[in-house]
């Protein structure tokens, strides 16, 4: 029998980077917080100290901060006439697990969405007209336009001390940064970091066939900064050991030393870690979180009471909850019906691989999470869509991550996966080669949505989540095209050999891709096709918000975490300044 426990005012499920912005910023209303984790704690001492925070194969290989698939995960399926299975091993995307959540494994790319992608149906519809969507195309906006969202991004990339070039601050652009950007306020905190040879050969040659270059938003610190919390970060080494590692100077921006700390000052703050909960508790009407339910590392199950409940884990994380719980319609592919599960996308990314010859010398094992050059010009709204042939697009870009020992082995095509040729291959190549990539956005359709599985269950006998999804034509089309202007770029960086490349079609989620799951609890104005109100509040259940990447009604090209810190920020004030002055429904439905 579950032991109840006392209540609280306010109970974060989940504590990554939008559960540490709320606790931080409700800190002052004296309310009684809890957080949730079911994860262990983590904090960069001892943690992410040297020697053992480069350990490759623990990290990048054995997926030490993501979440353990042999306790929970999902299965998979193409199509709705397909028997999905479970997904085994961690592959295609890597959610995390612990204090920190993502936000500490994360790499540091901080970008903003365009104002296309947040209002991706109007303004598509008003330059194009209603039949440029294809059918069974669930394109939607968010119910909150980039201006209003606009002080919300400032907040968070100076919370993160992002490195970067404005191109387009108060309406006036500016070369050198990105020109396509929605204006902005003010300029990055931080300047940009160094390029390496990559980069600057990515620079120059996109200059020369025409295009925008730009330096990569990052939240990795290019010289020591202290944030408007009082925050110390340090610089950035450039060791190359950021993506799926934590970091050890507190350079790469990261929610346990940012804005965990500030919420824990807070004595009305507190953290329970190995709390994995099980459901929201609703009363006899459906309409109203009570608290939840969750077991602890013994196996203990207790019920925690609360008057507010804020879903602040991982994107997949999040919609599971609601579907477990009975909180919002689960959707219907057939009847196109329900909302919650709806509009589930991914990223259709695609690029090219280059060699190049043994006088191009490229350092690869120096590199930062976010550092490399990027263009904008085929992203979003910033080409014509109809003479593309396909809606969205992508940013395109050379990034120099670091050329780790174990992971990094480029060999051109044809080469042995193994033996003497192999070995060969990967000594003569791995000085000599780079990739040019397209981060590409993906449109939500009817037929790729998230459910509950009949067969199969977790653990602790819930059903597990079931993803339905394929890349599409539309986003076919996006990749192949993206992936020739990638190759063309390379040639003009002076590559011996281009090798094109995209995502795997069918998808398959066996091989590493991305990390960007959105949708499934999507935000918009019409409860028939959102979970959530513009404010991320659940329709039906108004004492319960929902943050992260399943709010997003489509995905973009680019990374999501600086519109989910945005939008942390966005839910935080909406909280403080309307819902905790008179509780309810922030918008009518």
């Amino acid at each position: 029998m579950a032991t109840q426990l006392k209540p609280v005012d306010i109970l974060l499920v989940g504590y990554g980077w939008t559960g540490g912005i709320i606790a931080k910023e409700l800190a002052s209303t004296g309310l009684k917080i809890l957080a949730l984790e079911r994860g262990g704690p983590r904090d960069t001492n001892p943690d992410f100290l040297e020697p053992h925070k480069d350990d490759e194969l623990r990290y990048a290989v054995r997926h030490d901060l993501m979440q353990d698939v042999s306790r929970e995960t999902l299965t998979f399926r193409n199509k709705s006439s397909q028997t999905a299975l479970p997904m085994r091993q961690l592959g295609s995307f890597l959610p995390g697990e612990g204090v920190g959540g993502a936000g500490v494994h994360w790499n540091g790319v901080t970008w903003r969405w365009t104002p296309w992608d947040q209002e991706a149906r109007k303004q598509t519809v008003e330059r194009y007209g209603e039949k440029i969507i294809p059918e069974g195309m669930n394109l939607q906006d968010w119910g909150i336009g980039y201006d209003e969202l606009e002080p919300y991004y400032d907040r968070f990339e100076k919370t993160c001390g992002v490195s970067g070039k404005a191109g387009n601050l108060n309406g006036q652009k500016i070369d050198g940064g990105n020109v396509f950007e929605g204006p902005r306020k003010s300029e990055y905190p931080n300047p940009p970091l160094k390029q390496t040879q990559t980069g600057v050969m990515f620079e120059k040659a996109a200059r020369n066939l025409g295009y925008h270059p730009f330096p990569s938003p990052a939240a990795n610190s290019s010289q020591p900064y202290t944030n408007p919390d009082g925050v110390a970060f340090g610089q950035c080494h450039y060791c190359g050991f950021c993506e799926r590692f934590g970091c050890e100077a507190n350079a790469k921006a990261s929610p346990h030393f940012t804005v965990m700390p500030i919420a824990a000052r807070n004595p009305n703050f507190e953290l329970r870690t190995n709390a994995n909960v099980m459901k929201v508790l609703l009363d006899s009407t459906g309409k109203k979180a009570t608290g939840v339910l969750y077991v602890d590392a013994r196996g203990r199950e207790f019920i925690q009471p609360a008057d507010l409940v804020v879903l602040s884990a991982y994107a997949l994380g999040n919609v599971a909850l609601m579907l477990w719980s009975g909180i919002g319609k689960p959707y219907d592919p057939v009847t196109n019906t329900g909302v919650v599960g709806r509009n589930y996308a991914y990223q259709a990314s695609s690029g090219a691989t280059l060699f190049f010859d043994e006088k191009t010398y490229i350092n690869s094992f120096m590199g930062a999470g976010a550092l490399g050059v990027n263009i904008d010009d085929f992203n979003a709204g910033n080409y014509d869509f109809a003479k593309a042939g396909y809606i969205g697009g992508g940013g395109i870009g050379a990034s120099t991550s670091g050329g780790r020992p174990i992971q990094s082995r480029p060999v051109p095509a044809g080469t042995p996966r193994w033996g003497l040729e192999w070995k060969k291959a990967t000594a003569a190549n791995y000085p000599h080669a780079a990739g040019v990539s397209n981060q590409g956005s993906n449109m939500a359709y009817r037929s790729n949505y998230l459910d509950l599985d009949p067969t199969y269950r977790d653990i602790y006998g819930r059903p597990l989540m079931r993803m339905t999804f394929d890349f599409l034509d539309n986003e076919q089309k996006q990749m192949k095209a993206l992936a020739d202007v990638c190759a063309a770029i390379g040639k003009e960086m002076g590559a011996r050999k281009v090798e094109a490349r995209t995502n795997p079609v069918p998808y398959s989620i066996v091989p590493y891709q991305s990390t960007h799951n959105t949708g499934g609890a999507v935000m918009g104005t019409d409860p028939r096709t959102s979970a959530l109100n513009r404010y991320c509040q659940v329709w039906d259940v108004p004492n319960v918000f929902v943050t992260g990447a399943c709010v997003f009604p489509q995905n973009a090209g680019k990374n999501p975490t600086g519109p989910v810190g945005a939008l942390a920020y966005w839910i935080a004030d909406a909280l403080k300044n309307q819902y905790l002055k008179n509780p309810g429904a922030l918008v009518r439905a």
